[in-house]
């Protein structure tokens, strides 16, 4: 088997779509339908179910867990004679779904380090077991559990989670607010997977209520901009409230004891870790997390 097409079966394998899976891969898509029938022959079964959209079937899932591994030790494997030959601290790549939260022991790492290579990646949740996994990264920070065996991982801190208020909107002045205060309130929110979303979307489940979204975005700026403006209100951690660059805003608690987040760091158990990469997963489990109280403009 090939280490090229092992690759392109991963890509087909995360996406489920042929198409999308080609145009990542900038090869076109019936050179990639030969690659994946072609793997399916050397392997005497089907990893794909057809009936419909493409699907991974179990033995897809089985051969794809292997292959993240193989195809991980053989990076591991080029990075550890790149960091014996560079005899340096080498490098770190690091993914999260934000980070804000990071600022303070990344900025701290490199003045400590300025020579370590540190490459930042936004990855979703649900693509950090795979990435590491498959060594594409050495640690992710991440606000939600992520699945997956062969991860070890350390809890950063776990903390409230507040709704942000425009400064003259009628719930402000509340020392709390409850799930049906904020019922009919349009929401500024993240989109679906990103952790702040499932928590909106858990907390009102409780009730068997739906959140009335208004917009959705990837960037927290733009988000506690929106909410400022007056155009909605909006789940915010402790630890952004507490950002000196936050918008004017008013963070009033949540009367629910689900309203947290919890941020952990995770690495695959058995990766190559770098000198660069240990030192900064030191840094960031020995980083002084204890939260200040949240205050309010």
């Amino acid at each position: 088997m090939e280490l090229n097409s092992l690759r392109q079966f991963l890509v087909v394998a995360r996406l489920e779509h042929l198409s999308r899976a080609a145009d990542e891969l900038h090869i076109a898509q019936p050179s990639l339908s030969r690659t994946i029938a072609r793997l399916e022959g050397e392997l005497g079964v089907p990893l794909f179910d057809r009936s419909g959209r493409l699907r991974l079937n179990d033995t897809g899932k089985l051969f794809r867990d292997h292959v993240e591994r193989a195809l991980g030790e053989l990076e591991a494997g080029r990075r550890a004679v790149i960091d014996a030959a560079d005899q340096g601290l080498g490098a770190v790549r690091l993914a999260s779904e934000t980070f804000l939260t990071l600022t303070g022991p990344l900025s701290a790492f490199k003045q400590s380090y300025p020579d370590a290579d540190i490459a930042l990646h936004w990855s979703p949740p649900e693509d950090m077991t795979r990435r590491l996994r498959a060594q594409e990264i050495d640690l992710c920070v991440a606000s939600q559990p992520i699945p997956g065996e062969g991860l070890e991982s350390a809890l950063l801190f776990d903390e409230e989670v507040g709704v942000a208020f425009p400064l003259d909107h009628p719930l402000a002045g509340r020392a709390s607010v409850t799930i049906a205060d904020i019922a009919d309130q349009p929401f500024v929110t993240a989109r679906p997977g990103h952790w702040g979303r499932r928590l909106l979307d858990r907390l009102f489940g409780a009730h068997g209520l739906t959140p009335k979204i208004m917009c959705e975005s990837d960037e927290y700026s733009a988000i506690a901009d929106l909410i400022s403006a007056g155009l909605g209100v909006g789940l915010v951690p402790a630890f952004a409230n507490r950002s000196v660059t936050r918008a004017p805003l008013v963070w009033i608690p949540v009367d629910d004891p689900g309203s947290r987040r919890t941020v952990t760091l995770y690495w695959a158990a058995d990766s190559h870790l770098s000198a660069a990469a240990r030192l900064l997963r030191t840094t960031i489990t020995d980083w002084n997390w204890t939260p200040n109280e949240p205050h309010r403009v």
